[in-house]
């Protein structure tokens, strides 16, 4: 069975973005993580629906984290090249889950889809890109 990093993640995320926004990790395995968080003000835009920035921290972040626990030998790190997001839908309230998986897991770049759906009505929210490059140590 592969290693489970959802616990490590959730609590080395105290402090940051992750963690205000209060996104939860549930599974989180070499190519594939699984996270939430319970719809609130914070996660709102003004007009009363939930703002385009939380759907994407969630994504990102769970591709992100993705991204650290499946770096190929001599990976030290990463940094995002390029996101795309599709919104289809949106969340008052309840939560809103994600799943991420790696489609691309190359020596100098990592693509993830993710796929953000509302917790109550399994609907989807948000279908979300991203292209990491692959850091290295300098020599």
């Amino acid at each position: 069975m592969a290693e489970d990093f959802s616990a490590a993640l959730t609590a080395g995320q105290a402090g940051s973005l992750p963690d205000l926004l209060g996104l939860q990790w549930l599974e989180a395995t070499h190519g594939y993580v699984k996270g939430r968080f319970d719809v609130d003000k914070r996660h709102m835009a003004p007009n009363g629906f939930l703002h385009a920035a939380s759907v994407i921290a969630l994504a990102d972040s769970a591709s992100g984290y993705g991204c650290m626990i499946s770096l190929p030998e001599g990976g030290t790190s990463f940094t995002t090249i390029e996101l795309k997001s599709n919104f289809l839908g949106t969340a008052r309230e309840g939560g809103v889950a994600v799943e991420a998986r790696l489609v691309h897991g190359g020596r100098n770049t990592q693509v993830w889809d993710a796929v953000v759906t509302a917790e109550g009505t399994g609907k989807t929210i948000a279908l979300f890109r991203c292209t990491q490059m692959i850091l290295r140590p300098k020599v």
